[in-house]
C-alpha cells in the first residue's frame, strides 16, 4: 500500500471507554454509518449527519483515540472505517447499539444516498 493510503493503527479496544465513547449521539451515528457503509470520507458523514467538519472532525478524533476508527489519507482526503481488528464483542455491542437507532439511522443513511450520484465523487472526487 503506498505510503498516502497507508492505514493508521489504533490502540488495543477497553470496554469501558466503548461505552463512554458511545454515549455521545453523533459519535454513536457515526459508528453505526461506519458499520452499515464500511469506509466513508468525513463530507459523506457530515452530510449524512447534518454536523459541521469542525465537529465530525472532533468526534472522529475522539473515536479514533478509543480505538473505534481507523482512517486513511487519499490525496486531500481522509477516509473512516471500522478497525479490522475490531474484537467481535465490540462489533456485537455496535450492532446492538444501531438497532436501537432505527429511525434516525435510516435518516441518516437516507441522506447518505441522497448526495448526488456517488457520494465519495459528489464531495472527494
Amino acid at each position: 500500500m503506498p505510503a498516502a493510503e497507508a492505514l493508521t493503527t489504533p490502540a488495543p479496544l477497553d470496554a469501558e471507554l466503548l461505552l463512554r465513547t458511545l454515549a455521545d449521539g453523533t459519535r454513536l451515528r457515526t459508528l453505526a454509518l461506519l458499520l452499515t457503509e464500511g469506509e466513508l470520507c468525513v463530507c459523506e458523514l457530515t452530510h449524512a449527519l447534518e454536523v459541521s467538519q469542525p465537529k465530525m472532525s472532533r468526534h472522529l478524533a475522539v473515536l479514533r483515540e478509543a480505538a473505534l476508527v481507523q482512517d486513511r489519507r487519499a490525496g486531500r482526503w481522509m477516509y473512516y472505517r471500522l478497525p479490522e481488528g475490531l474484537p467481535a464483542w465490540a462489533r456485537q455491542v455496535l450492532e446492538g447499539a444501531r438497532g436501537g437507532l432505527a429511525a434516525q439511522h435510516a435518516a441518516d443513511r437516507a441522506r447518505l444516498v441522497r448526495m448526488s450520484g456517488q457520494p465519495s465523487a459528489a464531495c472527494c472526487g
